[in-house]
């Protein structure tokens, strides 16, 4: 039971933070952090993804991939630093290009949330239809249609893959263990 005999007392305690006037720290990135990646910005909003891969149609082959951040912004990922600062030295005239380092907040926060998915962009390899057509034909149940030829041509090419693949290891192998090049 409350009595009217205490005292009315009112404190006010004053907040820890100061919420209306929240600023967020702004994201750090140096340029070591993420090389391979850059800002592009200031193009129209109207732009979609095969826009952006025709301005930078040059690095396709070496590897280049697009990652949105909003309307008018993306970031562009290379596969090496190198090509990276290939691209930031080129001038296009639909699009402005900068390093990560000088990004947005949103660029900056964008790669730091996703910065598995950054890694450089890669080369897909050469593959074959030989083994999902002999899975479906085998699961079907009927023959195939392919010549004997073929299929010898095909199985030729999948045995040459195998054996530039396994040189190429044993190459980083030689490269790593400080094997002499010249005696391969």
């Amino acid at each position: 039971m409350l009595s009217g005999n205490m005292k009315n007392r009112k404190s006010i305690q004053e907040p820890r933070f100061d919420y209306y006037n929240n600023e967020v720290p702004d994201i750090d990135l140096s340029d070591c952090e993420f090389p391979h990646v850059i800002e592009i910005y200031d193009f129209p909003q109207e732009f979609r993804t095969e826009d952006l891969l025709r301005v930078f149609c040059s690095y396709q082959k070496k590897g280049f991939d697009i990652k949105w951040v909003d309307d008018t912004h993306a970031l562009g990922v290379f596969s090496s630093p190198i090509t990276a600062r290939d691209a930031l030295g080129s001038k296009h005239t639909m699009v402005k290009i900068r390093p990560l380092s000088q990004a947005t907040r949103a660029a900056k926060a964008k790669a730091r949330a996703y910065a598995e998915f950054l890694q450089p962009a890669k080369e897909r390899p050469e593959t074959s239809a030989a083994l999902a057509r002999r899975l479906v034909i085998s699961a079907l149940g009927v023959r195939s249609k392919q010549s004997k030829t073929e299929r010898e041509a095909e199985l030729k090419k999948l045995q040459e893959a195998r054996e530039r693949k396994r040189l190429e290891a044993k190459q980083r192998e030689d490269i790593w263990e400080g094997r002499d090049q010249s005696a391969v």
